[in-house]
C-alpha cells in the first residue's frame, strides 16, 4: 500500500455550509477510510430500501397467541391457535393437526378469523386516549392491537376502528367455520371506549372505560350503564375510575385500572352477581403541565397531570362494584363499595398500587403495593367482605361496618425489602386454598439473591387488628425452585405456566447465557433439575398451551430473522415428566431471509474494570480494506430495564445500524452496568448516580473493540441514542469529548428534576436525599464542558413529547446559548416520544446518516 493517501473533505450544504469537495494529499499518515459522500436524495433512497425490508419482517410475524383445545376427539386437529398477525394486524387462526408427516415440513396456513373487516382507521383518526395508550405500550402497528378471550364460550372482544366489536368461535359449542362477521357493540357514549374486558363469570357482560369512568354493557340485551361517576375534566374534577395513571403505565407497565372477578354467584332464579375490583384515583395535587396539541393550527395545548420527581403523586384507593343481573341478563342493580377502613390506614406508607387482580377462585382480590422509595413491597389479599356500600348517611355506613364478618381483614402474604430497588414483575400464581389458615403461591423474588428466581411460598393467614400498621407476614414455608447467577424472566408481561397435575412450572429465563432467552421447566414439588426445552443458539419468546402439550416459539439469532414454530411436548414411557422432549410439529412462519447487504453483528465480551464481564456487538464495515481505519458510531441506551446486546435478530429495530455499516462505518453497541438481565447488583450500579458510571463502561468497550478489531478508528467516534440513550450521548460528549467527537442525542432527559416520580425516584431517590446525584446527572447543568467546535452536537426531539417533555431540550438549549456553545437542533413538530410517522422516521434516519458523515468528513488536513 502506498504511503501517500488521498483524503476527501466534503462540506455538505447544511447550516449554510457550501457544497464543495477538496482533495488533499497527505504523506506518512495512517490510512483512514472516508465514507463516500451522498446527497440527501441519495441517502433517502438508501433509507427507503432499509425501511421497506424492516417493515416487511416486523409486520408479518404472528403474536398474542391463544391456544384452544378442540372438543372433537375424532377430528383431524387437536388445537386451534388464535393470534394477531399480517401487515394489517388482523385476528387470525391456524389449525394444529393431531398427526404430521415427520419427513415433511408442515407450514400452517393463516386463516382469517374475521370476514371482510377493516380494522385500521385512516392516519390521525385515533383519539388522544388511544394515541397515549399506544405510546405507553410502545405499539406501532395499526389494526387490532389486543383482544380479550373467554375460553368457555369462545367469545372474542376487541377494540378497532374507534369502536368495540365481538365475535364468537369455539367454546363448549365447538368450533364454527370462520371467517365470522364481527358484531359492533353500539353505544350512546360520547368519546372513545377504551380497555374493554369480558366478565369471566357472565360473558354477556363487558366493561370498558369512557371519559375516565367505568361503564358496563350487556352484549345480548344491548343495555349500557355508567358504573362510576368520578370524572368531569382535568381541571374541574381530576378523578378517574378504572384508569391507570401516566406513571403507573409508563414506569410500572400496568395499563388497566379494573379487574373482573373470575367467578359469579348464581341465585335460585337464574340471576347472577359479579364483582369488579377497580382503582379510584384523585390527581388533585398533581401538577398540570401543558404540551402542544397535535392540532397545531388551532394553537391549543393539551393538559396533562404529570408528577415531577419530589412532587405529589396521585392518591389511589381500591373500590369494588357489585353487579346483579336477572335470568334474562338484564342489569337489576349496581352497587359501589369502598373499603371499610381507608386504604391509607390499612396500608400506611403505600405510594403505588403496582399490580391488582384476583385469586383464581375469586375468594380474594390481591394487590402488590410499593412504598415511595420502591424498596419495600407487600403482596396482600383482600376479601370482598372488606368492602361496604358507599353512602353519605353515617348511620347506614355504621350499620354496614357492623355487618362485616368478624376477623375480616386484608392479609399480607409476602413482603420484600432491598437497599437497591424492587423491579415489579408479573409472576404470581396462587393455588386453590386447601386449608383456611394457609395460602400457597408461586412468586419471583430478586432481592433475596440479587437474581430473579422462582419460589413456592406458603403464608399463614392469621387474624389480626383491622386497620393497624402492625399486620405481620407469617411464612410457613418458602421453597426455592430456581437458583444461580441468572434470571427468570419476570418483567414486561413475562408469564409462567403451571401444570398442577404434573407439578411442573414452565418459565422463560437466561440460565444458559444472558444473551439468550429460553423456555425451561422445573418441578415445584421436588425442585432440582431445570430442563431447557428450546434449542440453543437462538433467543426465544414462547407461549405454552393450556394443557401443556404444545408450545409456540418466536425465535431468532443475530444472523437469522425470526421463525415461528410449534412444538409438541411428549415424554417417553417410564421417563419422569420433567424430562419431556419437545418435538418440532409445524411451522407458522419461516425466516424471510436477510437482505443482500445485511451483515450480522459480531457479539463479543470483555472483563470490565468494574469486575463484571461486559457484552457488546460490532457491525463491521461492509467495505473493509486491510489496514484502513473506519469512522465509528457507538449506539447506546445504557439505562435500566433495557438490554441491547443479545443473540436475537437485530433487523427490525436496528436495521439503521446495518445501513451505517453498509456505508463504511464501524458500529458498536455495549451493555454496560445499569442494563438488565444481569442481576440487581449489575443494574443497581446506577443507584443514586445515573450518568456517572455508564460512560466509562462504554469507553472501555470502545477501547477493547479498537484493540480486537483494527478497523475501528478511535479518533473518529460518534455517539447516538434515544431517550436514556440521548441523555447518555450528551453525557459522553460532556465527560469524554476527547473520545466522542460527535453526539446525536434523541429526546434526552437533560435535568432529572423535571422527570417523573416513579422512574426517577426508583433510581435516584427523592431530590432532597440526593442533591449531588441530581446535579451530577443533569446534563443541562454541565454545558460549560461541551466542546466549542461547531458540528459536534445535534439534538432531536418530538415537539409533542408527553413523556420526556420538550422542556428538557428547551432548557438545555437555553443553557447552551448562555454558555456560548454551538449546537444543532432538529424538531419533529407532530411527534411524541416515539417517532411514529413514517416520513418523520425517514427524515430522522437521513439526519443521523448525514450528520455523522458531515462531521467525519469535515476536517481538513494539510501537509508539512
Amino acid at each position: 500500500m502506498s504511503t501517500s493517501s488521498c483524503v476527501t473533505v466534503s462540506m455538505t450544504a447544511v447550516d449554510g455550509l457550501s457544497d464543495s469537495t477538496e482533495v488533499v494529499e497527505m504523506e506518512d499518515v495512517p490510512s483512514q477510510f472516508f465514507v463516500e459522500k451522498h446527497s440527501w436524495d441519495g441517502l433517502r433512497d438508501i433509507i427507503h430500501c432499509s425501511r421497506k425490508y424492516s417493515g416487511m419482517i416486523a409486520n408479518k410475524a404472528p403474536h398474542d397467541f391463544q391456544f384452544v383445545q378442540k372438543k372433537d376427539e375424532n377430528g383431524p386437529h387437536s388445537h386451534r391457535l388464535y393470534y394477531l398477525g399480517n401487515r394489517e394486524n388482523s385476528l387470525l387462526y391456524s389449525e394444529i393437526p393431531k398427526k404430521i408427516r415427520k419427513e415433511a415440513l408442515l407450514v400452517l396456513s393463516w386463516k382469517q378469523m374475521l370476514d371482510h373487516f377493516q380494522a385500521t382507521p385512516h392516519q390521525g383518526a385515533y383519539s388522544r386516549e388511544e394515541e397515549l395508550l399506544r405510546e405507553r405500550k410502545r405499539l406501532g402497528a395499526f389494526g387490532i392491537t389486543s383482544y380479550d378471550y373467554h375460553a368457555q364460550t369462545g367469545l372474542f372482544l376487541f377494540q378497532a376502528s374507534n369502536s368495540l366489536f365481538y365475535c364468537q368461535d369455539g367454546g363448549s359449542n365447538g368450533f364454527i367455520s370462520a371467517p365470522v362477521k364481527p358484531m359492533e357493540i353500539k353505544t350512546q357514549c360520547s368519546g372513545t371506549r377504551m380497555d374493554p374486558k369480558i366478565c369471566p363469570g357472565d360473558p354477556d357482560l363487558i366493561a370498558f372505560i369512557n371519559n375516565n369512568d367505568l361503564w358496563i354493557a350487556h352484549i345480548k340485551t344491548g343495555e349500557e350503564r355508567r358504573l362510576t361517576h368520578c370524572h368531569k375534566g382535568p381541571k374541574e374534577d381530576p378523578k378517574s375510575a378504572g384508569v391507570a395513571t401516566f406513571v403507573i403505565q409508563e414506569e410500572f407497565d400496568r395499563f388497566t385500572g379494573y379487574w373482573w372477578s373470575p367467578s359469579a354467584v348464581e341465585d335460585t332464579n337464574g340471576g347472577k352477581t359479579v364483582n369488579l375490583l377497580y382503582e379510584e384515583v384523585d390527581e388533585t395535587e398533581v401538577e398540570i403541565i401543558h404540551v402542544p396539541s397535535p392540532a397545531l393550527e388551532e394553537r391549543k395545548a393539551d393538559a396533562y397531570r404529570y408528577p415531577r420527581t419530589g412532587s405529589k403523586n396521585p392518591k389511589a384507593t381500591l373500590k369494588m362494584a357489585e353487579i346483579k343481573t336477572d335470568h334474562q341478563g338484564r342489569i337489576v342493580s349496581m352497587q359501589d363499595k369502598e373499603l371499610v377502613v381507608p386504604f391509607t390506614t390499612l396500608f400506611p406508607g403505600t405510594e403505588y398500587i403496582a399490580r391488582v387482580g384476583w385469586t383464581s377462585d375469586g375468594k380474594y382480590g390481591c394487590a402488590v403495593l410499593l412504598d415511595r422509595s420502591q424498596r419495600k413491597l407487600q403482596l396482600v389479599l383482600l376479601p370482598p367482605a372488606l368492602f361496604i356500600p358507599v353512602t353519605d348517611d353515617p348511620a347506614q355506613r355504621q350499620e354496614s361496618v357492623e355487618a362485616v364478618p368478624k376477623n375480616t381483614q386484608p392479609y399480607i402474604i409476602y413482603e420484600e425489602t432491598t437497599d437497591v430497588w424492587i423491579n415489579v414483575h408479573d409472576i404470581f400464581y396462587p393455588f386453590i386454598q386447601t386449608t383456611e389458615d394457609e395460602f400457597t403461591f408461586i412468586w419471583v423474588n430478586e432481592s433475596k439473591t440479587g437474581f430473579s428466581h422462582l419460589y413456592k411460598i406458603t403464608s399463614l393467614l392469621q387474624p389480626g387488628l383491622l386497620g393497624m400498621s402492625g399486620m405481620m407476614m407469617l411464612l410457613s414455608e418458602e421453597v426455592t425452585l430456581t437458583s444461580g447467577e441468572w434470571e427468570v424472566l419476570a418483567r414486561h408481561g413475562s408469564k409462567i405456566w403451571v401444570n398442577e397435575a404434573s407439578k411442573l412450572v414452565y418459565f422463560q429465563g437466561t440460565r444458559d447465557t444472558p444473551l439468550e432467552h429460553h423456555l425451561y421447566v422445573v418441578s415445584y414439588d421436588s425442585p432440582g433439575d431445570v430442563v431447557r426445552l428450546t434449542k440453543s443458539g437462538f433467543s426465544h419468546s414462547c407461549s405454552v398451551s393450556q394443557n401443556f402439550d404444545f408450545f409456540v416459539s418466536h425465535y431468532s439469532n443475530v444472523s437469522t430473522p425470526p421463525c415461528v414454530h410449534v412444538y409438541k411436548l411428549t415424554s417417553s414411557e417410564g421417563e419422569p415428566l420433567l424430562h419431556v422432549v419437545p418435538e418440532f410439529w409445524a411451522s407458522m412462519m419461516e425466516s424471510p431471509g436477510c437482505p443482500g447487504d445485511y451483515n450480522p453483528p459480531e457479539i463479543f465480551d470483555f472483563p470490565g474494570k468494574s469486575g463484571f464481564q461486559l457484552y457488546g456487538m460490532v457491525y463491521k464495515p461492509h467495505n473493509m480494506q486491510p489496514g484502513r481505519k473506519h469512522p465509528t458510531v457507538l449506539f447506546v441506551y445504557g439505562g435500566p430495564q433495557v438490554q441491547l446486546v443479545n443473540n436475537s435478530f437485530k433487523g427490525m429495530k436496528y436495521l439503521r445500524l446495518n445501513t451505517l455499516a453498509s456505508l463504511g462505518y464501524a458500529v458498536v453497541v455495549i451493555d454496560g452496568r445499569g442494563s438488565c438481565q444481569r442481576g440487581l447488583e449489575f443494574e443497581g450500579a446506577l443507584k443514586n448516580k445515573m450518568g456517572q458510571v455508564e460512560v466509562e463502561d462504554q469507553v472501555e468497550g470502545l477501547q477493547y473493540v479498537a484493540e480486537k478489531f483494527n478497523f475501528v478508528d478511535l479518533s473518529r467516534v460518534a455517539i447516538h441514542g434515544w431517550s436514556y440513550g440521548g441523555f447518555l450521548s450528551l453525557m459522553g460528549l460532556i465527560q469524554r469529548p476527547n473520545i466522542f467527537k460527535l453526539a446525536i442525542a434523541g429526546a434526552p432527559v437533560t435535568v432529572w428534576m423535571a422527570y417523573d416520580t416513579g422512574y426517577t425516584e426508583r433510581y435516584m431517590d427523592v431530590p432532597e436525599n440526593n442533591q449531588q446525584g441530581y446535579e451530577e446527572g443533569s446534563v443541562a447543568l454541565h454545558v460549560d464542558k461541551l466542546p466549542s467546535e461547531p458540528n459536534r452536537l445535534l439534538i432531536l426531539h418530538g415537539f409533542l413529547d408527553e413523556n420526556v417533555h420538550f422542556f428538557h431540550t428547551n432548557f438545555l438549549v437555553s443553557q447552551i446559548i448562555r454558555a456560548g456553545k454551538p449546537y444543532q437542533l432538529q424538531v419533529y413538530p407532530n411527534e411524541r416520544h416515539s417517532i411514529r410517522c413514517p416520513e418523520s422516521g425517514e427524515h430522522y434516519e437521513i439526519m443521523l446518516l448525514l450528520t455523522t458523515a458531515l462531521y467525519h468528513r469535515n476536517t481538513i488536513c494539510t501537509c508539512e
